[in-house]
């Protein structure tokens, strides 16, 4: 089990793979930090690179 902070704040969740990482992670994102989950200025590459580095960071924990 890994358990890893928001990459925007200090909130915590823990999980044993990443997929289950971000889905816990998601209803953190979609009340603390629903200005970047409904900025419409981020493209798809902009969410694909969220994951790599998210993905890089579970990774390494």
């Amino acid at each position: 089990m890994k358990t890893l902070t928001c990459d925007l704040c200090d909130h915590k969740a823990s999980a044993e793979t990443f997929d289950d990482w971000m889905q816990k992670l998601m209803p953190h994102y979609k009340t603390a930090h629903s200005d970047v989950m409904n900025d419409s200025s981020k493209t798809k590459e902009d969410g694909m690179r969220w994951m790599a580095e998210n993905k890089a960071r579970f990774d390494a924990a």
